[in-house]
């Protein structure tokens, strides 16, 4: 049943181009959030799914998953919320509620759940994203919490629409739905270890400087490994990165080997991993953690010698999404962005896509003339 009118910024084909256009919400039931957006974070996997890259794209797609909005309506049986609310919605808008993985607070790995971009209702019709002036959101009782959180937010009711903490910006907020959260989820598990945790950050773009504050705040001792000296200054000065360590530099990368517990791989392009392995301890973890469209290699035998891992990650629950939020506004972190309104929005991923951004662009969707 159709609801209220939105615009949105929408990819008719595989180049990718954005431009308005106007479709209409699904209509507001009882277990729904309908929310006007304010800020959208954009994130590499929106150029990946604009352009067909990962496959299976349906036009017109609306992208944007890292949503920040307030609450304009409510379903009768949403107790959390009031209209007002400044809301956050990440990277997935509904599961079954009924697997293990929903079950046991990982419902981001549920077979049955559906993307917030490209994705579908039961009925067929197709999920937009936040580049939209307006989202109507699934928001079904939470499953009991069992996840030992790091901090303790009120997570009740916090699917699939999270709260955004009074003392933090919303445009601030928005890169943490997807880029924070996917950074975060694997690195939480370091929590608790009596040692110093020696991590490596591969790639300095959205989802690694955002790793680097993390893992900083952690406690861990964290090296930023590029393919340049480029962003040597930004991560050491800037970030407060303990360490950098340039790929093509033979020498260095031979004086770092086995050093590292583990290593965050953000890189969202094609890249060899044979020489980042050898930077791992026994044991040690590459964590991937950027959707590459290409097949990845690496060398089994360095795998098997040095008893190493390699994992993927995908974002986080809506727990550990909460947790995130709560994290960042508790520790007084601050996200490195640039907002940009949305006549700007395809110079903003051309720019992206050359590394020129510092490091998150955020969409500002109150203050853009969408029609």
């Amino acid at each position: 049943m159709e609801g209220r009118k939105a615009v949105g910024l929408a990819a008719r084909d595989t180049t990718g181009f954005l431009s308005p256009y106007t479709f209409n919400l699904r209509k507001t039931g009882p277990e729904d959030v309908a929310l006007k957006v304010l800020y959208c974070g954009i994130d590499h996997t929106d150029l990946h799914q604009m352009r067909n890259e990962i496959h299976g794209t349906a036009y017109p797609l609306v992208p944007g998953h890292e949503v920040v909005g307030e609450v304009v309506e409510l379903g009768s049986e949403v107790k959390k919320f009031k209209v007002g609310d400044k809301v956050g919605v990440g990277c997935m808008i509904w599961s079954c509620g009924k697997c293990s993985d929903c079950k046991s607070n990982s419902e981001q790995y549920c077979s049955q759940k559906i993307l917030t971009v490209n994705g579908k209702y039961e009925d067929g019709t197709p999920t937009h994203g936040g580049f939209s002036s307006a989202m109507v959101v699934h928001q079904r009782q939470a499953l009991p919490c069992h996840t030992a959180a790091l901090f303790k937010p009120n997570c009740g009711d916090c699917r699939f629409v999270v709260r955004i903490p009074e003392n933090l910006a919303p445009e601030q907020a928005a890169p943490l739905l997807c880029a924070g959260v996917t950074a975060y989820s694997p690195l939480k598990q370091f929590i608790g270890i009596n040692k110093v945790v020696r991590g490596g950050i591969l790639g300095l773009g959205g989802v690694g400087h955002l790793g680097v504050i993390i893992a900083k705040a952690l406690g861990h001792h964290v090296t930023v490994i590029s393919s340049s000296e480029r962003k040597r200054e930004e991560a050491l000065k800037h970030l407060g990165a303990d360490a950098f360590l340039v790929s093509s530099n033979a020498a260095d990368m031979e004086a770092a080997a086995d050093s590292f517990d583990y290593i965050l791989d953000t890189v969202p392009v094609l890249h060899p991993l044979r020489s980042y392995l050898s930077l791992l301890k026994v044991d040690g973890k590459l964590v991937i953690v950027a959707a590459v469209p290409q097949p990845l290699q690496f060398d089994a035998v360095e795998l098997i010698l040095g008893k190493k891992n390699i994992s993927g990650s995908f974002i986080g629950s809506m727990e550990e999404t909460q947790e995130i939020l709560e994290f960042w506004a508790e520790k007084g972190l601050t996200t490195m962005i640039e907002t940009v309104k949305a006549d700007y929005v395809n110079k903003a991923f051309e720019r992206m896509e050359r590394n020129d951004v510092r490091y998150r662009f955020v969409l500002d969707l109150a203050a853009s003339n969408l029609h």
